[in-house]
């Protein structure tokens, strides 16, 4: 019999998280090998195989069909492959997670209040200042996206290797794109939101790839996994998969 393959997030407040949904619908993960272990086990479905790894590793191991079914977030998705959303299929949101991917600018820039706006000011940065205006963030692939959709060419990205919401009191750059949830990170370091400026409405999600190499022993223990999630939940909410 061949396994399903599910990755949940490996650490932190999305393994928690993750855990805690699964539970509720009946599936508890175990991770025999303590915190630094990256194989688990579902009691109530051992056929199925858990591994732990990072949110954006699973996005990027859905995509290439390495593994089956994951837990990650749509940002993610989105980032680690142009086409990326179109090699999974969304099966469940989960509730937790929730989070904006936003462009962020100085709230001193008065006169930028939509992208429009920016174009403008990323033309005229260039021809005051001799440079590109910069962007720093972690989400390469989609602000090239969104920036290309509202016509904004010059410019450069800074990839940002820790606070991204700090580059532009720091002079790193001019401003940002960035992952938000409350919103209170980017008031405390004086940045606003255009009114369009809102990239990506994100949560984590259950995942499965379209990519994988789907055996009907698989598809059997996917259809099991919903049904706890269905049952357990009291939730007509998880899609209807076909392989």
């Amino acid at each position: 019999m061949s396994s399903l393959l599910l990755a949940v997030p490996s650490k932190g407040r999305l393994e928690q998280d993750t855990r805690d949904a699964f539970e509720k619908a009946g599936l508890k993960i175990d991770r025999p090998g303590g915190a630094r272990s990256y194989l688990g086990t579902i009691e109530a479905l051992p056929e199925v195989t858990v591994r732990f790894l990072s949110a954006s590793e699973i996005a990027r191991e859905l995509i290439s069909g390495k593994i089956d079914l994951g837990v990650t977030g749509e940002d993610l998705i989105h980032e680690a492959a142009e086409t990326g959303i179109n090699q999974v299929v969304i099966a469940k949101p989960l509730n937790f997670g929730q989070a904006d991917v936003v462009v962020a600018l100085p709230n001193s820039w008065i006169d930028v209040t939509a992208m429009r706006d920016l174009a403008d000011v990323a033309s005229d940065f260039r021809h005051r200042h001799g440079q590109w205006l910069r962007v720093a963030t972690k989400y390469v692939n989609l602000t090239r996206r969104y920036f290309s959709t509202h016509g904004i060419a010059e410019y450069r990205i800074v990839e940002s290797l820790g606070a991204t919401e700090a580059a532009p009191a720091s002079g790193a750059a001019e401003l940002i794109v960035d992952i938000t949830s409350s919103g209170s990170t980017l008031r405390a370091n004086e940045l606003k939101v255009p009114e369009d400026g809102v990239i990506l409405k994100s949560e984590a999600n259950l995942v499965a790839s379209k990519t994988a190499n789907w055996s009907e022993d698989k598809k059997a223990q996917l259809q099991a996994l919903l049904d706890h999630f269905r049952s357990g939940l009291g939730d007509a909410t998880v899609s209807e998969l076909t392989a």
